[in-house]
């Protein structure tokens, strides 16, 4: 359950620098900088809770989000669209392209934080 402490710190984070250093005004961000910290940072902590779900060889090679799509689709269909969506917005929208939109990196967070749920539930479920 470590791993689940640390991604909800990492989505804790992540609220933080959206909170408190992108600069929210009607609606958008206004520092992309934070914006992409925020998804960044978000996105790594779903990758540590999948990790400890995953059965993962303990090699120091990264995981393509393909390997982690597959893994996942063998698992729960739902969860693999909830780490797409994700994936979309947190790495690819909010991490490398800056969205402005405070509504969609809200989406990306709250979506961020149903996998970890989902995980932890997975976990406690797997030691009774």
């Amino acid at each position: 359950m470590e791993a689940i402490i640390e991604a909800r710190r990492h989505i804790d984070n992540a609220n933080g620098f959206l909170r408190n250093n992108a600069h929210k005004e009607d609606g958008l961000y206004r520092d992309r900088k934070y914006v992409k910290i925020a998804g960044h940072t978000a996105y790594t902590g779903i990758l540590l809770a999948l990790n400890e779900i995953l059965i993962l060889e303990r090699k120091k090679t990264r995981k393509s989000v393909e390997w982690y799509q597959q893994e996942l689709s063998r698992l729960d269909k739902k969860i693999n669209s909830r780490f797409a969506t994700a994936y979309q917005i947190l790495h690819l929208d909010m991490g490398y392209d800056g969205t402005r939109s405070a509504k969609l990196a809200q989406l990306g967070i709250e979506e961020a934080e149903k996998i970890i749920v989902w995980v932890e539930n997975r976990l406690s479920q797997s030691r009774t």
